[in-house]
């Protein structure tokens, strides 16, 4: 069974390089192939019991050759203009929706194919509703059918997104771990604060956004640098609820910190028209303010436990720490060197570096190693990147659905009049509005789908009242976080809490007064928009990210640090002043 899960990884992996050498090949031929490349991974790998694999085998085939015939029949597609003609099309769009569904359901769970099933109800039936929120009505073989033989649905642009960008990322972040990288990161951070006050607190803070950039998965992180800080950290003496809480919130800034932010960011490329370095320079200051707010509430807890840093004996010596820097470093320079220098696209500079992380599978920090780690190496970059890609195709293609419906009944643009109205047409209300459904939103499904989601219904309405698209997309990708953290559904603190045998609730509450920036921030860019805009005024956005900093460091302080409840008030209403109160244009 091994060999053959390999051989459909390497299938995968080699159909998402070729597309990007590959010149121009139509979307419904490259869509409809991503979705059947994807669901053996999704149906059949995690099948457990009998019924799943019998019902996953049939599945998988029925999705497989439903894809295939659309890609087959793409040019005739093309003229049919999202209509189907005949029982045996109809037959086809049923069975691709319904492989959609279970496959989405059987990666992430029930909640988004059910939100994604009561929007595809409200396309099919929602003339019947009375008032406003009812619709004309589509029929039915033009509903379905630019639902799937056309690229207004299931074969849209997010899906394009995940065939052509998030994939290749996707890939890169598996070659890179399946080395010496992740040793890596965690070596340069271990040189560069583990000899501080609450040093190994300070390594997974680092670490977790190193390993962060390229995963995009908090869950991903907690499981892997976790493993290994949060061990250093209970030996050293930290409380439990600490340590796991350091993790949790230090993981979940990964799908903000630039370089590769997860597939949210290559989502928001798409949606907002905006480039991809663009987006990263947005991104970057507000991510690292993200770190900073952690590193000072580490710093205000390490005071206040008396927690000491590594000792020299835990610390890599200088040479490792030099090799197995090369190990990350050597890649990423070629992705930035790509993107910024050659000026190639950011896919065509990930599958640079994806050959130089493949390449560097053939060593370790002694040299060339041994075929069978080798091998062992190849085999699990492999596989861990046909099931990351399956998953994320998996989410996507399903959200795809609600975008699809969305479009077609016009209810977007439905709740963004709701939202309009519910806000009294005021900016600040409608912004807690859409944050508070982020943050329900985000409890159900994972954060890329919450922010498509959110962002479809509420991102209208936000520019309408006077952001900037990129500015309303990125507020909405920030809120669509908060559930890695916040309880009643945390998925970053349930792993880091189970890792290391505390309650999941004391986790909870210290990662939400470590992470606190993830609240703040947002709303920081919304009253002082300059901090997005590093790439056309960097001066001001230096500025902007100075003040900014300042606050969340008093706030910080406040919630952690400072014992006297007056004094602890005092700074919280000042750091709080400092963020909102714009003192550069």
């Amino acid at each position: 069974m091994r060999s053959i899960a390999l051989v459909a990884a390497f299938g995968l992996v080699a159909f998402h390089l070729a597309l990007i050498f590959s010149g121009l090949v139509p979307n419904l031929v490259s869509r409809p192939l991503h979705l059947a490349l994807a669901l053996p991974w999704i149906l059949l790998a995690g099948a457990q019991s009998p019924v799943m694999r019998v019902s996953g085998i049939a599945l998988t085939l029925c999705g497989i050759a439903a894809s295939l015939w659309v890609a087959w029949s793409h040019d005739v597609l093309s003229d049919q203009y999202g209509f189907l003609e005949g029982n045996f099309q109809l037959l086809i769009a049923v069975t691709l929706l319904i492989v959609v569904f279970e496959a989405a359901r059987r990666a992430i769970g029930w909640p988004l194919p059910l939100v994604a099933f009561l929007t595809l109800l409200y396309g099919l039936f929602g003339q019947h509703i009375p008032g406003e929120f009812g619709h004309s009505g589509t029929p039915l073989a033009s509903f379905l059918g630019t639902l799937t033989i056309a690229e207004g649905g299931i074969w849209g642009s997010l899906t394009g997104v995940s065939v052509n960008v998030v994939a290749i990322f996707v890939i890169f972040g598996a070659v890179l771990n399946a080395g010496e990288a992740g040793q890596g990161f965690m070596n340069v951070a271990s040189a560069a604060a583990g000899r501080l006050k609450g040093g190994a607190a300070k390594v997974s803070v680092l670490s977790s956004a190193f390993f962060g950039s390229i995963s995009g998965s908090a869950s991903a992180n907690v499981a892997s640098t976790g493993a290994i800080t949060l061990p250093a950290m209970t030996r050293l003496g930290y409380p439990k609820r600490l340590a796991a809480a350091v993790e949790a919130v230090a993981s979940s800034g990964g799908q903000i910190m630039p370089p590769l932010m997860g597939a949210g960011a290559f989502v928001m490329v798409e949606l907002t028209g905006v480039s991809y370095t663009s987006i990263m320079a947005a991104a970057l200051l507000p991510a690292i303010l993200y770190f900073l707010a952690v590193w000072v509430g580490v710093n205000a807890y390490a005071g206040r436990e008396k927690l000491a840093g590594l000792s020299a004996e835990d610390q890599p010596p200088l040479r490792i720490v030099l090799i197995t820097s090369a190990f990350f470093a050597v890649p990423f320079a070629l992705l930035l060197i790509g993107m910024f220098w050659i000026g190639v696209t950011p896919q065509y500079a990930a599958s640079l570096a994806i050959l130089a992380s493949f390449l560097l599978l053939f060593f370790n920090t002694r040299g060339i190693g041994s075929w069978a780690e080798t091998r062992g190496r190849i085999e699990n970059a492999l596989l861990n990147a046909a099931r990351q890609v399956s998953m994320i195709a998996a989410i996507i293609i399903c959200a795809s659905i609600i975008i699809g419906v969305l479009s077609i009944t016009g209810l977007g643009v439905k709740i963004t009049s709701l939202i309009l109205s519910g806000s009294g047409g005021m900016l600040w209300p409608a912004l807690l509005l859409t944050a508070l459904a982020c943050l329900i939103l985000g409890m159900e499904v994972p954060t890329t789908a919450a922010y498509v989601i959110c962002v479809s219904v509420a991102g209208p309405a936000l520019i309408q009242l006077g952001l900037e698209p990129l500015q309303a997309h990125l507020f909405v990708f920030w809120f669509a976080l908060l559930s890695t953290i916040t309880p009643p559904v945390c998925g970053a603190v349930f792993i880091a809490a189970g890792m290391i045998g505390e309650n999941w609730l004391k986790v909870a509450l210290t990662a939400m007064t470590l992470g606190f920036g993830l609240y703040i921030i947002p709303l920081a860019m919304i009253a002082n928009p300059a901090l997005i805009e590093l790439q056309t005024t960097p001066l001001s956005a230096l500025l902007a990210a100075v003040q900014i900093g300042l606050g969340l460091t008093l706030m910080s302080i406040a919630l952690i640090g400072a014992r006297p409840a007056a004094l602890r008030l005092a700074l919280f209403a000042a750091g709080a002043t400092v963020i909102f109160f714009r003192l550069f244009i």
